[in-house]
């Protein structure tokens, strides 16, 4: 009997041991940290971040109604140009900075469709920064999983750069255009990497 149980405790032991070392022989890739996420999407429907694991993915909190607001077409434009060869922007409403997004998930779509034709995903509306800040942005701006890109988000339109490997790779300025030098070189950088 005890030398049962001692090989039932060994087995439960080594398992995650060996199913992790069948895993590397398969060569399987693991989701990073930053694609671990499930989200709701603005149509209500969850949004599971690891189907983009192996992609670009630039993260930005957005609003319908803020000065930036216009960098929505040079987003579109990104996605549009680079979107057949893994790059997918990720629009993420939030409302923490001077009241800018009041809208519905229902009426920041309409309006992003309307007036920028965005066709790239865009989430439901969460909060991105303070106590109530959701888990995602709270992975991106952290000191402890972010040493690099960490901090609070100081305005909309505040951008996350995540390479194919799933890590944060770049952060940049909500005054920094999409369009800019600095953003399209680092996406094009990482989308040769495969």
């Amino acid at each position: 009997m005890r030398k049962l149980l001692g090989a039932v405790v060994a087995m439960t032991i080594l398992a995650p041991v060996l199913a992790l070392a069948d895993d590397k022989e398969k060569g399987d890739k693991k989701v990073a940290p930053a694609l671990h996420f499930k989200m709701k999407g603005i149509d209500g429907k969850e949004v599971d971040l690891s189907q983009f694991q192996g992609k670009v993915v630039l993260i930005v909190n957005v609003a319908s109604k803020c000065g930036n607001t216009p960098q929505y077409k040079g987003l579109q434009e990104l996605y549009e140009k680079y979107g057949k060869e893994g790059l997918v922007v990720l629009g993420v409403p939030a409302n923490e900075f001077g009241s800018q997004e009041p809208g519905s998930n229902e009426e920041i779509a309409k309006f992003c469709s309307s007036k920028y034709h965005v066709t790239f995903p865009m989430l439901a509306k969460v909060v991105v920064k303070g106590e109530d800040i959701c888990p995602l942005y709270k992975h991106l701006t952290a000191e402890e999983t972010d040493p690099k890109f960490k901090g609070a988000i100081p305005w909309n339109f505040e951008k996350f750069l995540i390479g194919r490997s799933g890590e944060i790779v770049g952060r940049f300025n909500h005054r920094v255009k999409p369009e800019s030098d600095e953003v399209v070189k680092a996406i094009e950088a990482e989308l040769k990497k495969k």
